[in-house]
């Protein structure tokens, strides 16, 4: 007896079809699973030939056969342990056949037939949202929130292999899981920090403000306890409102990564990720045999926090200039290619020296010359060439720690943040693919960042004098519309350049 199953899984952060064939034959009990199962899939069997026996069906005493089709491609994880149990009792005739073939089944199967949570529900639910033959997903009922966020899907939580069974022979056991996708966004999208618990560094704090607004790459230089950890981690806070759109594909990266809680049906703020300099090459960028997305892709839309930048291995470093250029990150294997969007704000920070006290009015620094120099000379010039803004953290004065003044809150800076990414959406109107200014690509820059003759004169002085790149030259206009922009400044005067300029101070070699 032979019977299909639909079921699903995913190559990067889409997915596709899967058809779950199960044949029972009359001849030697064994149970053979083909399609390219990798280790997960291949164990399911002990998992379904358990599940179904301690859910009081009959296992067949009889050779089984699982194709997983298409069969020219890696099958991976144990999503597939619930199609392959209702295509084994849906060919031993445990179920109707017709009764399978308009829903898609995904979810793990532990011993006693209860159904465990899989990651990457999401884009799963996606795919068959808009297929009019499949009335509906049938998941864990922890991954029911998540699948629900597909919006025109009919999802259906079941809690164990006889509940599925259940319901398949009698659909109106179950109602289908319905959620408000605006109510969820927006119980989803708030923070439990703020600005205001910062006090003093000013400077910084504007800094990070024309980071946000125009979508920058920032990195701060201070000595120890200065807050700069502080600052980075309330960064996510004063970005734009997050957009649905952007919820659903930031979710869906998670999703497929397991990151996403049980509890959690989308993820509406920000992602704020912050790896630990031991972090291996896979882990930041992505890879692995079968490519699992990395912190720069689980940092999309949001920020990727590297906290004390020169402990992390150079050439670590230096992989993420192609996704700090592309917004993406290709991963090319044997078996696949898989393509992960990784659009995010690098926030860094660092020490001045490595003891952490160069330049300090409170300590006195034990470095010297050589040892600063080749501290710095970790973080290479073409790196930092892609760090718009450079900003100096000093110290924070004993008078401000304990003053009982609170500062600007996060939604106030938002306010102007969001106005000024407003101004830049209308502008960049008729541009596809840029959203911000720190989007622009050259020709942009010509036609959007025009300058006066003194700011001009102004920009070459200080490019003769710290020997800035053409690429420092063209980060330094993006800065300065944006300083302009949260101005109201039609056009860039030469006070925006002289703060854009100042906002370079690693090109001043001032650590000698």
């Amino acid at each position: 007896m032979l019977s299909k199953v639909i079921s699903a899984a995913t190559i990067g952060v889409d997915a596709y079809r899967v058809e779950v064939e199960a044949d029972i034959q009359q001849q030697l009990p064994a149970f053979v699973t083909v399609g390219l199962p990798d280790g997960a899939v291949r164990e399911s069997k002990e998992r379904v030939t358990a599940a179904i026996k301690n859910s009081d069906f009959v296992f067949p005493s009889k050779k089984v056969t699982i194709n997983l089709a298409p069969a020219d491609i890696r099958k991976e994880g144990s999503a597939f342990d619930l199609p392959i149990a209702i295509g084994i009792l849906s060919a031993t005739g445990q179920i109707l056949r017709e009764r399978c073939d308009d829903f898609v089944l995904i979810g793990e199967l532990s011993l006693d037939g209860a159904l465990r949570p899989v990651p990457g529900v999401l884009p799963m639910a996606m795919h068959f949202a808009r297929n009019s033959s499949i009335r509906g997903l049938i998941v864990p009922k922890e991954n029911a929130r998540e699948a629900a966020m597909a919006d025109t899907l009919a999802v259906y939580p079941v809690g164990s292999l006889q509940e599925t069974v259940t319901f398949l022979e009698d659909e109106s056991t179950l109602s289908p899981h319905r959620i408000d996708i605006r109510e969820v966004f927006s119980e989803a999208a708030t923070h439990q920090i703020d600005f205001s618990d910062v006090k003093g560094q000013e400077a910084a704090k504007r800094a990070l403000e024309i980071a946000a607004a125009g979508g920058h790459n920032l990195i701060m230089i201070g000595p120890p306890g200065s807050g700069k950890t502080m600052l980075a981690r309330r960064m996510p806070t004063i970005l734009p409102d997050m957009t649905v759109t952007e919820a659903l594909e930031t979710t869906k990266i998670h999703s497929v990564a397991g990151h996403l809680a049980a509890d959690r049906a989308l993820v509406a703020t920000r992602p704020f990720r912050s790896p630990h300099h031991t972090i291996s090459y896979a882990g930041l960028v992505g890879g692995g045999t079968i490519p699992k997305p990395g912190e720069v892709s689980l940092a999309h839309h949001g920020v990727l926090f590297l906290d004390e930048l020169p402990e992390f291995k150079k050439d670590l470093l230096e992989m993420l200039r192609q996704p700090m250029e592309d917004k993406s990150v290709t991963i090319s294997r044997a078996i696949t290619t898989v393509s992960y969007p990784a659009t995010f704000m690098l926030v860094a920070s660092m020490n001045p020296c490595p003891c952490g006290y160069h330049g300090d009015l409170n300590n006195t620094c034990s470095c010297t010359s050589g040892e600063i120099q080749r501290y710095m000379s970790k973080i290479s010039g073409p790196l930092l060439d892609r760090i718009d803004i450079h900003v100096t953290c000093p110290s924070v004065k004993f008078k401000e720690l304990a003053s009982d003044a609170g500062g600007e809150p996060s939604r106030s800076i938002r306010e102007r943040v969001n106005t000024s990414r407003e101004r830049q959406l209308a502008r960049f109107a008729d541009e596809p693919g840029i959203y911000c200014n720190a989007h622009m690509e050259p020709r942009d820059i010509r036609s959007f960042c025009r300058i006066s003759d003194k700011a001009q004169s102004l920009l070459g002085h200080a490019i003769k004098q710290q020997g800035l790149s053409a690429r420092a030259y063209d980060r330094i206009l993006k800065v300065a519309r944006t300083i302009a922009d949260l101005a109201d400044a039609p056009d860039i005067d030469i006070g925006h350049v002289a703060e854009a300029v100042h906002y370079r101070t690693l090109d001043r070699n001032l650590w000698l």
